[in-house]
């Protein structure tokens, strides 16, 4: 399985409607890939907090829909990271969305742990409240976004409903990068999968997003990891890999079901 993750800026005084036309000649020159993983809010830009009402989309607005005519015409699955979606007139989420070579929606989650610190985010979106994996041709995938990646929790409750492949896409900053390289290693090894992280690059409202997108394998071995500037990180992946860790060493299936439940 080919991947390409665009690790991709959102600089202050470019549009949303020319960072998606710029998106675009970059997803389809990675024709032959079986995935392209772009980062979170990158259409808006995570940290525009005071634009997120202007910049809104649904899931048939312009990112969802150029990144679904790409996906058609290079025949490849396309992960679009996530938008600014608009559920409501006063009602916004960070929702993520994996489009499969058709141009459909394959699977769909919106952040469930919206981010506060040094953030406005938690004031202006509303959590997801599902969790949901998707059957691919590669195995059964599932996205989770940027900060979720902190909660061992939500990680246990995937692997349990059979992910394998886990896609980040991520606008986490460059303060806190050796936290992102550690925390997408140690899920990956705890839960066998393999760990897509697309994170964002460049510098929005004064914040400087910390690149080295990655590509870790069920045993935690890095495969692939980008720099610190706008780049393409490509990567191949064997799906197979995942049941073949998983027996050899049955760390899910040698794990309890409810730990709360221990006595003191």
């Amino acid at each position: 399985m080919e991947i390409s993750l665009i690790q991709l800026s959102s600089p202050d005084a470019e549009s949303q409607a020319d960072r998606i036309d710029r998106a675009e000649s970059l997803i389809r020159a990675q024709e032959g890939a079986d995935l392209v993983v772009l980062p979170e809010l990158w259409s808006a830009g995570y940290f525009h907090f005071g634009q997120y009402p202007d910049l809104a989309e649904t899931l048939d607005g312009p990112t969802a829909t150029m990144c679904a005519a790409v996906a058609r015409d290079l025949k490849t699955h396309v992960h679009l990271g996530s938008i600014v979606e608009r559920i409501s007139a006063d009602r916004l989420r960070n929702t993520s969305v994996l489009l499969g070579p058709d141009g459909s929606i394959v699977h769909q989650y919106s952040k469930i742990h919206v981010f506060g610190y040094q953030s406005l985010e938690a004031e202006l979106l509303t959590p997801g409240t599902s969790l949901p994996v998707a059957r691919t041709p590669f195995g059964t995938m599932a996205g989770i976004t940027c900060y979720d990646l902190r909660f061992p929790g939500i990680w246990s409750e995937l692997s349990t409903r059979g992910a394998g492949i886990v896609v980040v896409p991520a606008a986490w900053p460059a303060a806190r990068r050796e936290h992102w390289r550690l925390l997408t290693s140690a899920r990956a090894v705890e839960h066998q999968m393999f760990v897509l992280a697309c994170n964002a690059t460049g510098v929005q409202e004064g914040v400087e997003l910390g690149g080295a997108s990655r590509v870790v394998d069920p045993t935690g071995r890095l495969l692939a990891e980008a720099g610190a500037e706008e780049d393409v990180l490509r990567a191949t992946i064997d799906p197979a890999q995942i049941e073949a860790v998983r027996r050899e060493f049955p760390v899910i299936t040698d794990r309890l079901d409810d730990y709360a439940g221990l006595s003191h």
